[in-house]
Parts: structure tokens; C-alpha cells; sequence
């Protein structure tokens, strides 16, 4: 058996553009991109803490150090420059695997730096 887990994630970053006019995707800094394991083309779910909206799209990667988090095509419609966002990219993992996985969790601050890489979540919440 196979359970879908949490592989990575990117945790408070701040929406740089929405761009309505590009096909789709998020376009996401390949440094930041790197840090997590997140690959250009790669599925992920978006959870925008402003207005609550979820929705899944895929990667774009973009210029190394940017910062640049741009939400395209009609998911823009979803999100406002400056918007707090979480990125989530998820992976199917074998049953007897399971203990061994650690998922890789940026925590960034308001200039989208990463100031903390951390693996499993506390149970606490992380600001």
C-alpha cells in the first residue's frame, strides 16, 4: 500500500505577481525551488491564508534568487500581490517507507527568504 504524504513544503510565502495573462502555473524562485525538492512541472497545492482559497496547479521554475512567487492564469484570479501563500507538493510513499520519510518545510519570512529549514511540524503552530 501507498500513502500520499507531505514531501514539501513552503510555508508563508508572499505572493510577488498574479499574472492572468500566462497559460497557468505558480513560477517560484529555483533557488527556493531546490531547498524544498520541488521540480519545475511538479503538482502542488496552493493554500492562500488570505482568503482561503485551496487549488492545485504546477511549476514553473524561475529566475535563482527572485524570490519571485507568481501565480498564472486563471488561479490568479485566486490571489492579490502580497497575499500570504503555503505551497504543498505531496508523494506517494511505500507503507514500510513510511517511518523513514521527512518531508522538507521552508519557513519564510515577509521578503520570501527562507529563515528556517525544518522536516516534520511541531504540533505547535509555526509563524
Amino acid at each position: 500500500m501507498f500513502r500520499t504524504m507531505m514531501k514539501s513544503k513552503i510555508h508563508r510565502a508572499r505572493v510577488t505577481e498574479a499574472n492572468l495573462n500566462y497559460v497557468g502555473s505558480i513560477t517560484i524562485d529555483e533557488d527556493i525551488m531546490d531547498q524544498v525538492n520541488i521540480l519545475e512541472n511538479e503538482k502542488v497545492q496552493i493554500v492562500n491564508n488570505n482568503n482561503g482559497q485551496r487549488f492545485e496547479t504546477y511549476v514553473i521554475a524561475g529566475p535563482r534568487g527572485s524570490k519571485v512567487f507568481c501565480v498564472n492564469g486563471a488561479a490568479a484570479r485566486l490571489v492579490q500581490e502580497d497575499d500570504v501563500i503555503i505551497v504543498i507538493a505531496y508523494a506517494l510513499v511505500a507503507e514500510e517507507k513510511i517511518l523513514e520519510h521527512e518531508p522538507k518545510v521552508a519557513i519564510m519570512n515577509e521578503k520570501n527568504e527562507i529563515v528556517e529549514m525544518i522536516g516534520t511540524e511541531p504540533a505547535s503552530t509555526v509563524l
